[in-house]
């Protein structure tokens, strides 16, 4: 099934259904963004796209990438979004490797990939894209290709993750089923790059007719954010956390409630107890969350809102410090080295399986087949499954730091400095040592009008956690690297420790 036909029946249903607003302004009903969908299809069409053909869009969150993408689907096309702050020359590889023919683009980014020798559209001129309006969306088979997502390439050039229209449908049932319910009152907020997980859950929302708000600002702007969620209501939003940690300051420091924002979910990174705590102080009972990656997009775990909100529960530090338990449409286990599941209660590598796992990755076989065992998923992960089945990472594999024979995990070091108050941000790393193999060392910045006091932070480590996971040293920065989606590069900060 073609996963743009849920536009088609969304139409049919509600054609005079409000759809989509740039900031607090209406751009279509259901029937226009159908209507226009149809029409950058036939525009595709035109310019000789074929089923199966690869469209890249490459744009800032605005209307115009939801009539790119599903222009695509309806021209049974598969869609290939680049994040909007990769460099052109990042993005220009991606559209090579993708073998894609037409990139729709907007702006200064149209612009800018002017002389990489691709075929770029501008979606946002009125007559870039001439065609008869697709009367019929093209059939595609649940196992063709819907979207190709390129991984974010931290230690090296990233790979096409292939998503099916299967896929894509699972997922979308998967957050119904799972995560939280969509009415055609509610409506999906656009601050996170929806190249990435804030465009996967567009498919649902537009399957239940629900609205979608684009950002004047096309990104993430604390204000703005509150500010359409208090003028549209009812508004969803997925977040990566240091956007939710930034909102719940910018909101403490305005005296901002958060009126209008009904769900958040959160996924991405690792989530701090400290921060979710604090978030949940403010806002209430409003956020989920998710654990996926672009191999198994948003349909890993789950931890509800209730469990999320809960603080009657015995366990519920260790509940809220999970990302949940597996969701309808996966297995899950935890493994070891050789795949074979480990007892509860043991450290592992997260294993998943099901319909919403990618079949490989993009003309990698190499690289496919060492991602699969026996049909599992190796998700690169690290994870422990408690008895109820909750799932808590520990961290990528690649991240574990081995000090003395003993294994480290750096996110159980940085839940306990970030309890400390004059932290803001913290990451740790592994260290080269002859001595000890590895030892643990902690980047830091500092909250405002903090001073780092090393001895202090010792101290309250070793309340904490075992002595031998102490920092044996602390490295002050003004800020942490971070790539497009708001994860710690720590292979850049592994490279400082040689300068």
């Amino acid at each position: 099934m073609n996963i743009g036909v849920w536009l088609e029946r969304a139409a049919a249903n509600g054609p005079g259904r409000s759809a989509i607003y740039l900031g607090c302004e209406q751009v279509f009903d259901y029937a226009g963004f159908d209507a226009e969908a149809r029409a950058v299809a036939g525009g595709l069409v035109a310019r000789g796209v074929k089923p199966g053909d690869r469209v890249a869009i490459f744009m800032v969150n605005s209307p115009a990438y939801l009539l790119a993408l599903y222009g695509a689907w309806y021209a049974g096309a598969a869609v290939v979004p680049i994040n909007a702050k990769l460099h052109s020359a990042e993005a220009a590889w991606i559209i090579r490797d993708a073998g894609a023919g037409i990139v729709l683009a907007t702006g200064e980014l149209a612009r800018d990939l002017g002389d990489t020798g691709v075929v770029v559209i501008d979606i946002a001129e009125s007559d870039a894209l001439t065609g008869a309006p697709v009367a019929a969306i093209t059939a595609r088979a649940p196992d063709d290709l819907a979207w190709l997502f390129y991984t974010s390439g931290t230690t090296g050039r990233p790979k096409g993750v292939i998503i099916t229209h299967r896929m894509l449908v699972a997922m979308s049932l998967a957050y119904l089923a799972d995560v939280d319910s969509v009415s055609p009152g509610d409506a999906t907020l656009y601050a996170a790059p929806m190249s990435h997980g804030a465009g996967l859950y567009a498919m649902v929302h537009v399957l239940r007719g629900a609205r979608h708000i684009c950002p004047v600002s096309g990104g993430f702007d604390a204000t703005e954010i509150l500010e359409l969620a208090r003028h549209h209501g009812r508004v969803h939003m997925f977040a990566a956390p240091t956007m939710v940690k930034r909102l719940t300051a910018h909101a403490r420091a305005n005296g901002a409630t958060g009126d209008g924002l009904r769900s958040v979910i959160y996924a991405g990174g690792p989530m701090y107890l400290a921060d979710i705590i604090a978030a949940v102080d403010h806002f209430g009972d409003i956020f989920i969350q998710i654990y996926g990656q672009g191999e198994c997009p948003m349909a890993i775990t789950a931890l509800p809102r209730g469990e999320v909100s809960d603080r009657d529960h015995p366990r519920w530090r260790a509940r809220l410090g999970s990302v949940g338990r597996a969701q309808s449409v996966v297995e899950l286990r935890i493994g070891d080295g050789t795949g074979q599941e480990v007892a509860r209660g043991k450290t592992g590598e997260i294993m998943v399986r099901g319909d919403p796992v990618m079949p490989g990755y993009w003309q990698n076989p190499e690289a496919s087949d060492k991602a699969f065992t026996e049909g599992w998923l190796l998700t690169g992960d690290m994870g422990v499954m408690d008895e109820d089945g909750y799932v808590t990472l520990q961290d990528r594999s690649k991240d574990m730091i081995i000090s003395g024979g003993s294994n480290i995990y750096p996110r159980e070091v940085e839940e306990a400095l970030l309890s400390h108050p004059a932290l803001s941000e913290v990451s740790v790393v592994g260290c080269p040592d002859a001595e000890w193999g590895e030892v643990v060392m902690a980047f830091v910045v500092t909250a405002p009008g903090a001073v780092l006091d090393e001895a202090a932070l010792d101290a309250h480590c070793l309340a904490r956690i075992a002595r031998f996971k102490r920092p044996k040293r602390y490295v002050l920065v003004p800020e942490l690297p971070k790539n497009n989606y708001g994860k710690v590069l720590k292979t850049e900060l592994r490279a400082r420790l040689n300068d």
